[in-house]
C-alpha cells in the first residue's frame, strides 16, 4: 500500500486514495486463535473475497493489572495486523474500551470496578485516567500502521455501542481527543443498533454512525440514512450467526437466509463487516456471561456458526457469502479444502491428587474474620478456596447471604456435602454434620458481559452464616492460573516408574487426572467430554477452557500448534465425577443439539 494512500469519507462511498471503496469485512479476534494460526484464517478471508479484517481489542487481556501491559504471543497486536497487511487486506480496529463480544466482563478490567468511586464509561476523572492509558497504549501499536503510514488499518472504532448503555457526550469527546492526539488519522467510527435512540446517544458530530443487526437489512440500513443523510452506509456487524450458553442449544442460523441478507446490504451500496467470519474459541478462562434473569456463562467455544469454523475451515455458510460476494467484488479462484478428519484416539485417564490436597502450592493464602469476594482478594478470574473450622456438630443449614457468583462445591473434612449454583439461585445447603474443617471450592463461570451487572464482584456475595449464625475466621486462597495444571503433579498422587500417575480411585470433589497420547504428527484435535462433569483440561500446559457435561457444547478443539509428535501430556481438574475415566479424541466437532 502506498504511502500517499489517504482513507476518507466520501458524499456517498468511503474513497480511497479520492476513489470509491467498498469495504467487505469479517471479524477476526486474534485473541480468540492461537497465533500459529493467524495467517491461516486471514488468507481464508481474502479467499472468500473480503477485502478487510475487523477485530476488537481486549483490555483485559492486555492490562490484567493496571499498569501491567501484555502484547505479545497470543496478544501481539501488531503481528497480527501486519499479517493482515501481507495478505493485502485493510484493518479495522475496535479498541472499545467496552466490546462485550460475549468476553469476560465485556473486555473490561476487573480491578477498574474494585474503587466503588470509578464511573465506568462516563466522564468521570479516575475512570478517564484508566482508558486514556489504555487507549495510548493500543494507538502505539495502531498508529503507525494506519493506511497513511503504508499501513491495512483504516478505520477506528470509539467506543462499542454505547447508546445502548449511556449518553455521555463529554466521555466520548474525551475518547475522540485521546484517539487523535494518539496520532490517529483515519475516520473514526461509532457502532449501534439501528434505533434513533440508541444512534443518537452513541454518537456525536464528526463521528461516522454505522449499525448492528444480523436481519431485515433493508430495513434497518434505511434507518441508519434517515439518521445520517450522507457519507456511506455501514452494517459494521452483520450478525451472521449467535453465541451458545452452558445449558441451552448450539445455534444456527439458515445459510441461505443470511447469504440473502447480506446481498441485500451489498445490492444498496452498503459496506458490510461479517460477525462472525471467525470466531475462534474461549481458550482459558475467558467467556463471558449474560444475566437478564438467569444466569447464563457462555461455552468454551465461539464457533458462532460463522463462515470459517471454529477449527478454521469452511462451511456452507462460506460459500454462500462467497457466492454473493463474487456478484459485487473480485473473488479469487482459489477455495479452502474441506476439515479433514481429525485423529480418532484413546487413553485412560490417571488418577492424580485432590484439589484440596496440593492447593497450598497452587495460590498465596491469607486470613480473614470474614468471607472476602473473589475483588477482595484483588482475584479476577477461576477459583478459590475458602476454608474454616466448625465445631457445632449435628446437621446445620449453610446459607450464603446474598449470591453465589457462580458455583460453589462445598466439602467438609474433604468429603463433598454438595454444590450451590448461581444459574439455579441457589444459596442453602444441610450440612450432615457440622463439625470439621469446613472448605468451599468457588469457580467464576465467567463475568457478565453485557448489561447492568458488568462489573459486579465474584465470589460468595454478603457472608456466609450456618443456622442464622454468620461464620468467622476463613481462610482464603485464590489458586493461581498459570500454576494450576501442575497440582496435577502434587503430592497425593501415586506414580508409575515412568513418572505417570499409577491406576487407582479417583479422589472425591475436585481432583486432577492425566493422560499421555501418542501422535505422528501436530494436529487439530476434538477431545469428546460426554462422560466427564465439570472441569478444565490442559493439553502439553495449554488451557484449552471449561467442559460441562450440561452441554451443548461436547467437543473442546486441541489447535494444532499445541500438540506435537510422540508423548502428548493431558491434564483434568474434574470438579464432579467421571462416568468413564477415558481420554477420547472423535474424527470431528460435536458442538450439541439445535433445539429446545
Amino acid at each position: 500500500m502506498s504511502v500517499t494512500s489517504r482513507f476518507a469519507i466520501g458524499e456517498t462511498d468511503f474513497e480511497l486514495a479520492g476513489q470509491p471503496v467498498r469495504i467487505i469485512a469479517g471479524a477476526l479476534h486474534y485473541f480468540r486463535v492461537h497465533p500459529d494460526l493467524w495467517a491461516d484464517r486471514i488468507r481464508k478471508a481474502r479467499l472468500m473475497g473480503l477485502n478487510t479484517i475487523e477485530t476488537y481489542v481486549a483490555w483485559n487481556q492486555h492490562e490484567p493489572r493496571r499498569g501491567e501491559w501484555v502484547a505479545d504471543d497470543g496478544l501481539d497486536l501488531g503481528r497480527f495486523l501486519d499479517l493482515v497487511a501481507a495478505e493485502g487486506l485493510h484493518a479495522i480496529v475496535r479498541p472499545g474500551p467496552y466490546i462485550c463480544a460475549e468476553f469476560d466482563n465485556g473486555g473490561l478490567p476487573a480491578w477498574l470496578f474494585r474503587d466503588p468511586e470509578v464511573g465506568v464509561r462516563r466522564a468521570e476523572p479516575r475512570y478517564l485516567d484508566a482508558v486514556s492509558a489504555y487507549l495510548r497504549r493500543v494507538y502505539e501499536i495502531v498508529a503507525p500502521r494506519q493506511i497513511d503510514a503504508g499501513g491495512p488499518v483504516v478505520l477506528v472504532q470509539i467506543e462499542n455501542e454505547y447508546g445502548a448503555y449511556g449518553n455521555d457526550p463529554a466521555y466520548l469527546r474525551h475518547l475522540v481527543e485521546v484517539t487523535r492526539e494518539a496520532g490517529i488519522t483515519v475516520p473514526l467510527t461509532t457502532i449501534d443498533q439501528p434505533t434513533p435512540e440508541m444512534l443518537a446517544a452513541g454518537s456525536l458530530p464528526g463521528l461516522h454512525l454505522t449499525g448492528s443487526f444480523g436481519s431485515r437489512a433493508v430495513e434497518r440500513m434505511a434507518t441508519l440514512r434517515q439518521f445520517q443523510p450522507t457519507g456511506p452506509l455501514v452494517c459494521m456487524e452483520f450478525w451472521c450467526g449467535w453465541f451458545d450458553d452452558w445449558g441451552s442449544h448450539h445455534h444456527l442460523t439458515d445459510a441461505a437466509a443470511s447469504a440473502a441478507e447480506l446481498d441485500a446490504i451489498l445490492a444498496a451500496g452498503g459496506s458490510v463487516n461479517i460477525y462472525m467470519f471467525h470466531g475462534g474459541t474461549n481458550f482459558g478462562l475467558t467467556s463471558g456471561a449474560n444475566d437478564k434473569g438467569r444466569y447464563a456463562p457462555i461455552t468454551t467455544s465461539y464457533d458462532y456458526d460463522a463462515p470459517l469454523d471454529e477449527s478454521g475451515h469452511p462451511t456452507e455458510k462460506y460459500f454462500a457469502f462467497r457466492e454473493v460476494i463474487a456478484r459485487y467484488a473480485p473473488v479469487p479462484d482459489e477455495v479452502p479444502p474441506p476439515r479433514p478428519a481429525a485423529p480418532a484416539l484413546e487413553a485412560p485417564l490417571r488418577p492424580g491428587p485432590a484439589l484440596l490436597e496440593v492447593a497450598d502450592a497452587l495460590g498465596e493464602a491469607s486470613d480473614h474474620d470474614r468471607m472476602p469476594t473473589f475483588d477482595d482478594l484483588a482475584h479476577d478470574r477461576g477459583l478459590a478456596i475458602f476454608t474454616t473450622r466448625l465445631d457445632r456438630g449435628g446437621p446445620a443449614t449453610l446459607t450464603v447471604g446474598e449470591e453465589v457468583r457462580d458455583r460453589a462445591w462445598v466439602l467438609v473434612d474433604r468429603v463433598p456435602v454438595g454444590v450451590l449454583a448461581r444459574d439455579a439461585h441457589e444459596r442453602a445447603i444441610t450440612l450432615p454434620e457440622a463439625r470439621g474443617e469446613l472448605a468451599i471450592v468457588v469457580e467464576d463461570q465467567g463475568r457478565v458481559d453485557y448489561g447492568p451487572r458488568i462489573g459486579e464482584h465474584k465470589g460468595l456475595i454478603g457472608g456466609v452464616r450456618l443456622d442464622g449464625l454468620e461464620v468467622t475466621g476463613w481462610r482464603a486462597r485464590p489458586l493461581d492460573l498459570r500454576r494450576l495444571a501442575d497440582g496435577a503433579r502434587g503430592a497425593g498422587a501415586s506414580r508409575d516408574a515412568d513418572g505417570s500417575a499409577a491406576p487407582g480411585r479417583f479422589a472425591a470433589g475436585p481432583a486432577y487426572a492425566t493422560a499421555r497420547f501418542e501422535l505422528d504428527a501436530p494436529a487439530d484435535l476434538y477431545l469428546d467430554t460426554l462422560d466427564w462433569g465439570k472441569g478444565l483440561v490442559w493439553v502439553n500446559g495449554f488451557l484449552l477452557g471449561r467442559y460441562w457435561r450440561r452441554g451443548p457444547q461436547r467437543t473442546l478443539i486441541v489447535p494444532s500448534p499445541v500438540t506435537r509428535a510422540g508423548a502428548n501430556e493431558l491434564v483434568v481438574l474434574e470438579f464432579e465425577a467421571f462416568a468413564d475415566p477415558v481420554v477420547r479424541f472423535v474424527a470431528g466437532p460435536m458442538l450439541g443439539h439445535t433445539e429446545i
